[in-house]
């Protein structure tokens, strides 16, 4: 209890500390402080660089010349990478900051929701003539818990508390407890009734004589130790032994156990849910191929490509006019011509001008002195150092893409909202005026970018994106679905890259449709879409690019090892479908051999009926669904569903959301009943680390959030290896032979007071003073038995060499019913050896039955813990033979507590009688009668049929 209320009042000020953060508020009166959880809807707040912003909010202004800032969503949706975000128009133009109170306004926004990724909202301004409207979208929101990257920005606060994304998307975590301490709970309730089933059978038999009720509760009270109270304490500092193993453990270094209550449960998981970025992948893009129908560049290729732009470039200057005159003639040719095959050397340059301009990616200078004044020189004087470069993207891929155009001569330099400047190999600045941008959405699959370039004058609409949403709106080709497929059996994240030439006229006849359709407020998002989709036709296929993301070290040893051990993996990540289904074969998540299912998109309950019944009818294949199809089936098709996916040997869920995640692990917990642990690195996986039975997260790039929120905390991927199969399996074991232990010293001191009541006509009297009780159950056998925290069956290196063994510990068979009647057998039958020899071989004095008795007790215990350890550690050895000579030695002064009842205070037992040979010889005589037959039938039983790790053992 004190040990959760300091965890709770740790996370207490942890909330306090987040809470009194102080944000600028901009009033008429100018800036004032106010704390974050003071900030109401409608309240203009000011947030500078590197600030956590406090609340959702639409962005109005910045201190950015472009009217754009970026922002860090790491601890929103897992994503690394920065987001580009746009300031409304009409608030960036206004002159001054006090400018924003001198004009009225009002923006309208949709009701809280939970999803990220969308918003749709308006600014009007109302005092000027004609009123402006704007559309607002997903680009002016800045939404809580993201963090400015660059600039200072103002924003007006449309959601606070819990009408925020960031808490809509967290679920409540949940008081974790572990199967075992459950099943031990079933256990203790069984002893209970076992112990007033005890107690009203002696009275019954003393034939309810007298006031038989008090006799009741004596019985009660004599027979109160079949209930392990001592359970609890040994399996809590049991549990605090193996966190600290965890810790120790040089082969999975930086390992934290965050929750010490349920290190069992890692020895008893069925079902892994891991997430993609960042867990089984580094999330670092590496670009590794370039095709173009009839050639393909690879790595080690990729100096021809760079000679080739370097010609191309050169030609276009040494041509008279510069590149004015190299550049129309060909293309004038080439339109009324398509015959015409072009060189190698123009379609590289075509492509690689292509990459270099259809993207998202801002280059980001960080001068040196860390002023941005310095910047603005830098950027006027035309002089951009390629030392202090970097590039920011919402996707890693585009970075990739961008870097490698860089090395192979064309180099982005800068970018803001309307232009894009390039250097030449040569070094010469090619300007680019961007006259429309279509970003990358889940639903088209790809992006489009309309540029105009400055020094001819053309307009040319790129496109790039996935193949399958490409591949109809290129010419006709005959090679980019199997170069697709290719590529992706690699394990490489393909984008299909396309142009098309506009006229002026044509342009100007979209872009007035364009406007248009962004104004309506009723399916905006279709009729954009239906404006976009009228230019994408037949364009002009220029190449195909394969990028590869990177795996964790050891990733696929680690699933081998994991499905081996018969867990099931499944891979929940917000990622796109092909980019999930590429890493689940890299991975080897999905083995070669095996189909896998792609499940379609489905929208309504008959679909859905369709699509299962299609994927009911393929055996062991694999399942790829995305998380709108998940949602319908649950909706409609909970169970038959679950069950379908449960016999999959992997199951893929693309585009998940956050409570999604969590979502599908209590799906699991409560249809199967089997324990589930989910693994993660970025906020976004909290819900799920939280949801299941065992988190565990990882310190990555993505932040802290998932490793402070999880049970377990390591550093790589590979460790969940040893921490499942070494630490997860010892846990286990150790704690169920520990547990049935505390149970069986218990019941047979409980044996030996039924025998004694038995024997002396039901008479309810001890038969041990308190102290030998109280002695008993701590000083001469709690070290002993608290050492099978050391035992193990197989050394690690076995354990992870065979992770089948795993497999044998998800059934529970280490504790049972089964297991424990065994451990009540062997006590009943102790306790009376025990009990029953000493009363045979007592003399005529009556007091020696106690001495005997107990001494054989001891003994007895201290055997048994030998007789369950499986592997001998020099800890163990040094516990038996330190409580042996605790107990020896206190038989010479706690003399006058081996007397029975009113008798002990005349009988002292003498020192004498201890060093008698009978004494010594009738204990050795009951002790070996009470264990030698255990030791026997466990012989027996490993020459007959031993457990699997005694096979590997020998």
């Amino acid at each position: 209890m004190t040990r959760e209320a300091i965890d709770e009042f740790r996370r207490f000020q942890r909330d306090k500390e987040v809470n009194s953060q102080l944000y600028s508020k901009l009033t008429v009166r100018g800036k004032v402080q106010v704390k974050s959880s003071d900030i109401q809807v409608g309240d203009l707040i000011i947030v500078e660089k590197n600030q956590r912003i406090p609340s959702d909010m639409v962005f109005l202004r910045t201190s950015e010349k472009a009217g754009s800032c970026f922002i860090r969503t790491d601890q929103l949706d897992g994503e690394t990478d920065w987001k580009l975000k746009v300031a409304v128009s009409c608030t960036q133009r206004l002159p001054a900051l006090g400018d924003l109170f001198s004009i009225n306004a009002y923006v309208y926004a949709q009701k809280p929701q939970m999803d990220i990724h969308s918003f749709e909202g308006t600014f009007t301004r109302e005092d000027s003539d004609p009123p402006i409207h704007e559309s607002l979208s997903i680009e002016n929101t800045l939404w809580a818990s993201t963090i400015v990257a660059s600039g200072t920005v103002i924003g007006v606060v449309i959601y606070t508390g819990k009408e925020t994304r960031s808490v809509m998307n967290t679920s409540n975590p949940k008081n974790k407890v572990g199967l075992l301490d459950l099943e031990l709970n079933r256990l203790t309730k069984a002893l209970f009734l076992a112990l007033v089933a005890l107690s009203v059978v002696m009275v019954t038999l003393q034939g309810f004589v007298g006031p038989w009720y008090r006799n009741l509760f004596r019985f009660l009270l004599l027979f109160s130790y079949i209930i392990p109270i001592s359970l609890r304490v040994n399996l809590d500092m049991g549990k605090a032994v193996y966190g600290w193993m965890m810790m120790k453990d040089e082969n999975i270094p930086g390992t934290v156990v965050r929750t010490s209550t349920i290190p069992e449960e890692l020895g008893r998981l069925v079902y892994l849910l891991t997430d993609k970025t960042g867990t089984l992948t580094q999330n670092e893009m590496i670009f590794k191929r370039l095709h173009l129908g009839t050639v393909s560049y690879g790595a080690d290729t990729m100096d021809e490509i760079q000679s080739h732009v370097r010609d191309s470039y050169s030609q276009m200057q040494s041509q008279a006019g510069g590149s004015n005159a190299g550049s129309t003639p060909p293309r004038k040719a080439q339109s009324s011509a398509p015959k015409v095959r072009k060189s190698v050397s123009s379609r590289i340059h075509e492509a690689v001008k292509a990459i270099v301009l259809c993207h998202n990616v801002t280059p980001v200078y960080e001068s040196r002195a860390g002023v941005t004044g310095e910047t603005e020189f830098a950027e006027a004087d035309q002089d951009f150092s390629d030392e202090n470069r970097t590039y920011q993207a919402s996707s890693p891929d585009e970075v990739a893409l961008v870097q490698w155009t860089e090395s192979v001569g064309l180099t982005l330099v800068s970018r803001d909202l309307t232009s894009m400047q390039l250097k030449t190999p040569s070094g010469q600045v090619l300007s680019f005026c961007i006259l429309q941008l279509f970003p990358f959405t889940s639903e088209s699959k790809r992006m489009g970018i309309i540029v105009r370039d400055e020094s001819t004058a053309e307009i040319t609409f790129y496109m790039k994106g996935a193949d399958v949403a490409m591949s109809p709106i290129v010419q006709y080709n005959d090679w980019l679905e199997e170069e697709c497929g290719n590529m992706a059996r690699e394990g490489l994240r393909t984008l299909v890259v396309a142009k098309k030439a506009l006229t002026e006229e044509q342009y100007q006849d979209f872009e007035s449709r364009y406007t248009q359709a962004k104004l309506s407020m009723h399916d905006r998002a279709l009729k954009v879409a239906a404006v976009v989709e009228s230019l994408e036709r037949e364009m002009e296929l220029l190449c195909l690019t394969g990028v590869e993301d990177q795996l964790q070290a050891d990733v696929r040893p680690t699933l081998e090892m994991l499905r081996n051990a018969g867990i099931k993996i499944w891979m929940l990540t917000g990622d796109k479908l092909e980019t999930a289904t590429c890493i689940a074969k890299s991975s080897h998540l999905v083995s070669r051999t095996q189909d896998i299912h792609i499940f379609r998109q489905v929208t309504s309950r008959g679909e859905a009926h369709l699509e299962l019944n299609a994927f009911r009818r393929k055996h062991d294949c694999a399942l790829v669904i995305s998380g709108d199809s998940l949602e319908v089936c649950l909706k409609y098709y909970e169970h038959e569903f679950v069950e379908l996916a449960c016999q999959c040997p992997a199951v893929v869920c693309c585009r998940c959301s956050p409570t999604q995640k969590a979502h599908i692990v209590t799906l699991l917990q409560q249809h199967t009943g089997r324990r589930t642990c989910a693994i993660g690195d970025g906020g976004n996986d909290v819900s799920m680390i939280q949801a299941a039975d065992c988190g565990i997260g990882i310190e990555g790039k993505e932040g802290k959030q998932a490793s402070l929120a999880a049970d377990f905390s390591i550093r790589q991927f590979r460790h969940i290896g040893r921490l499942l199969m070494v630490h997860g399996r010892n846990s286990y074991k150790r704690s169920a032979a520990l547990g049935q232990f505390v149970m069986h010293r218990g019941l047979i001191i409980s044996t030996m007071q039924a025998v004694f009541s038995s024997v002396f006509y039901f008479a309810s009297v001890p038969l041990y003073q308190g102290f030998l009780m109280v002695g008993y159950a701590t000083i001469y056998t709690m070290f002993p038995v608290f050492s099978l925290v050391l035992d193990q069956d197989v050394k690690p290196e076995m354990a992870m060499l065979y992770p089948e063994l795993y497999k044998d510990l998800t059934k529970g068979r280490s504790l049972s019913f089964k297991t424990f009647l065994i451990w009540v057998f062997i006590s009943i039958y102790q306790g009376g050896i025990l009990m029953y020899g000493a009363l045979v071989l007592f003399e005529s004095e009556f007091v020696h039955v106690v001495a005997i008795s107990f001494t054989a007790l001891i003994l007895t215990e201290l055997l048994m813990v030998a007789l369950t350890v499986r592997t001998w550690h020099w800890l163990m050895v040094v516990a038996e033979f330190l409580s042996l000579g605790c107990y020896v030695s206190s038989l010479a002064f706690l003399n006058e507590y081996f007397g029975i009842g009113r008798v002990s205070f005349g009988a002292f037992l003498d020192v004498a009688f201890i060093t008698t040979v009978a004494f010594l010889w009738k204990v050795s005589a009951i002790t070996v009668v009470s264990c030698l037959p255990l030791y026997v039938l466990k012989y027996l039983r490993r020459k007959l049929s031993p457990p699997s790790y005694c096979k590997l053992a020998s």
